[in-house]
């Protein structure tokens, strides 16, 4: 994630079915209204007759009975440490009022987070005749976002090692956490249509990996390939510094502003992850979708710098403009009109 690269991928963007990785996007869109206050971890809910009827005890559970209180954050902490289908339901019930509006929330996050091979037809993964499916690329940005927008709320609910409900304890299936050094989640999956799936995090020394693994025909190939994968991650790369942050690095040509161009930054340290000893150099490009229309901010990302590695995909991190670019004044425009057709 410090870097943006791919260090590994096979079929990335195939869409396969998520069993309860789902579950992550149920808590992704509960951390974000928690975090906008429309939500609160020790709000009190009540278990409905009909929900524990269909679902106490369903697959993976919290076992909630009729007329069970329950609060968010219990609810939540069921939902990402012991897969509970039962929690997954109540919660979006609780949260939403209908389950079908919560699956709005969840499919309108998705969109904005550019999942472009993502639907989700159910909050909790219960197989739902493919509606819900994602791909390995998706559920990278998805654990992406959860954990630099949502940090406190990453760490307070996800990497649990097992949680207790009605006197009964269940252990957490993450293959990694406590295993791997630091692993911090986040979330299994298994269907006998999805096979064993999981979606994984390990961060050391301030960087931080995400994995994405499935189809995995048993539990051990899915376990063992996970602890392998972020070990290989860790110890046969190390991460280079390939630019400071705030290097003007170009510009970019500027529609209808006062001036015909902007020049563009970086917008933080610009990383990459590159094998122990290599001495390769990185070429760098500047891409944009242009010429960009102004008004322009300082601070907005504009454009994107390519960081290419002799053996490794490419991969791509925002810059910024460096200075605010106004909208040309009618004098202006018809100026940049007239240049336009001189050209």
């Amino acid at each position: 994630m410090s870097s943006g690269q791919t260090l590994y991928s096979r079929e990335p963007n195939r869409r396969f079915v998520p069993a309860s990785v789902t579950k992550v996007m149920t808590a992704y869109t509960a951390f974000g209204l928690l975090a906008q206050g429309k939500l609160k971890s020790d709000m009190p809910v009540t278990v409905s007759k009909e929900v524990a009827e269909l679902w106490s005890g369903e697959g993976s559970s919290m076992f909630l009975r009729a007329g069970d209180v329950v609060t968010v954050g219990q609810l939540l902490l069921g939902v990402t440490t012991v897969s509970a289908n039962d929690g997954a339901v109540v919660l979006s019930l609780a949260a939403a009022g209908t389950q079908d509006a919560w699956l709005k929330m969840m499919n309108a996050n998705a969109a904005e987070l550019g999942m472009r091979d993502t639907h989700f037809g159910t909050p909790n993964g219960w197989p739902d005749e493919g509606r819900t499916y994602t791909s390995a690329h998706d559920l990278a940005l998805l654990a992406e976002a959860m954990i630099t927008r949502y940090p406190g709320l990453y760490h307070q609910y996800i990497g649990h090692r097992g949680m207790s409900y009605r006197d009964i304890t269940q252990a957490n299936h993450d293959p990694i956490t406590g295993v791997v050094d630091g692993a911090d989640g986040i979330k299994t999956g298994f269907t006998r249509q999805a096979g064993y799936n999981f979606l994984g995090s390990a961060q050391r020394d301030g960087r931080r990996l995400v994995m994405v693994i499935a189809g995995a025909p048993t539990p051990n190939i899915r376990n063992t390939t996970a602890r392998n994968l972020m070990n290989w991650g860790f110890g046969a790369f190390e991460s280079r510094k390939i630019l400071a942050d705030d290097v003007t690095v170009g510009e970019a040509r500027v529609q209808n502003g006062s001036s015909n161009a902007v020049k563009l930054k970086t917008k933080g340290p610009v990383l990459a992850s590159v094998p122990n000893g290599s001495k390769a150099t990185a070429t760098l490009s500047v891409r944009y979708r242009g010429p960009i229309e102004a008004p322009i901010k300082a601070g907005q990302e504009v454009a994107w710098l390519r960081v290419t590695l002799p053996g490794q995909q490419p991969h791509d991190v925002p810059l910024v403009a460096a200075e605010d670019v106004e909208q040309a004044g009618v004098f202006r425009r018809l100026v940049n009109g007239i240049a336009g057709l001189a050209t």
